[in-house]
């Protein structure tokens, strides 16, 4: 089991390109969601597949459990998907000792771009990337359980 600490911003620009290492496609979809857990299921580059337990009601600190799954058995569980299957790109970018996850959705949820900082530590405001918009940590309508079950929140870009 891992302790998930993360923090989840909106991207304001297109700056973080720069920094960006190669993208990775990610495909993914709930099997469970409720507000305290979810089952999710998570495809790499039509490659590889990740069954992934979360547990925890904290908007930022949750348990995580995640395990190497046949992709042919991920592709199978789609058909049970709850909702929408989320299709976005993965970048990772590296910025004052910190990497970011950049997710650039697609699809139903296109437009929205989300960056993901997960750290033991709690880091300044001052030391995040300037291309970094509005924190949404513990909005649950940016939890990708939620975007799968509900879509984009009304206050997304």
């Amino acid at each position: 089991m891992v302790k998930e600490v993360e923090r989840k911003f909106l991207v304001a620009d297109e700056r973080w390109r720069a920094d960006a290492e190669p993208a990775g496609a990610l495909r993914q979809f709930y099997l469970a969601a409720a507000p305290d857990r979810s089952v999710r299921v998570r495809i790499k580059d039509g490659r590889s597949a990740r069954l992934t337990l979360k547990f925890g009601a904290g908007a930022r600190e949750r348990d995580e459990f995640e395990y190497d799954l046949p992709l042919g058995e991920a592709r199978e569980m789609e058909r049970f998907a709850l909702g929408n299957v989320i299709e976005k790109t993965r970048s990772l970018v590296r910025h004052d000792g910190h990497v970011y996850e950049v997710d650039v959705f697609a699809g139903a949820l296109a437009g929205l771009v989300v960056a993901e900082l997960e750290t033991e530590a709690e880091v300044p405001d001052a030391r995040l990337p300037g291309w970094l918009g509005r924190e949404v940590t513990g909005e649950p309508g940016y939890y990708n359980a939620a975007l799968a079950l509900e879509g984009l929140p009304d206050a997304a870009p």
